[in-house]
């Protein structure tokens, strides 16, 4: 018997609704009674889908209001004199997209602007704006969105989180904690 291609394939072995079919609506009771190939589709919607759903909540532009404890934390990351005191008084507008898997994190000042894009729990190379080379990894912890970056043997982390119809970063590095508060554009 000659092998089937497209939807037909991708049908299980009990009848069950193609792979094109609405997951949400015909979810399948186990990927078992699938082919190998369908099952990546599956696989692949699924965590598309799910990425999707769970950073579409901090999609959007993102304009500072609130900034404490911010020259500690940077004081902290070693960053210099001249350069806290721009970061000090820059009011930086966050744009935070989702492109397939990957999360895309824009931030836009008068002092620089940067971009930074990856795929949750996948670690990807950085630039910070203060000049460090990281190592960058995204994650979904609850309903936060979380961003790691590690250089050096250290580790620094912000936490995204949904208050109220802001977006509050809390960002931790050795014993300092600064807390940056964000409203939609």
């Amino acid at each position: 018997m000659g092998r089937r291609t497209g939807a037909a394939a991708c049908s299980p072995r009990a009848s069950y609704p193609a792979c094109n079919t609405s997951l949400q609506q015909h979810p399948p009771p186990s990927l078992q009674h699938y082919p190998a190939a369908c099952t990546l589709s599956i696989l692949h919607l699924q965590r598309t889908n799910h990425v999707a759903i769970m950073v579409d909540a901090f999609c959007a532009t993102w304009k500072l209001v609130d900034s404490q404890n911010f020259d500690e934390y940077m004081k902290e990351l070693g960053v210099g004199f001249a350069t806290r005191q721009v970061g000090n008084v820059t009011k930086p507008t966050i744009v935070i997209s989702h492109e397939d898997e990957r999360v895309v994190v824009k931030t836009q000042s008068t002092f620089k602007n940067t971009e930074v894009s990856g795929k949750l729990g996948e670690e990807f190379d950085e630039t910070t704006a203060d000049d460090r080379t990281v190592k960058s990894t995204f994650t979904m912890e609850g309903d936060n969105l979380v961003q790691v970056q590690k250089w050096d043997g250290k580790e620094t982390k912000f936490v995204r989180e949904l208050k109220d119809g802001k977006m509050v970063m809390t960002l931790t590095f050795g014993g300092v904690q600064a807390v940056r508060t964000y409203e939609k554009a």
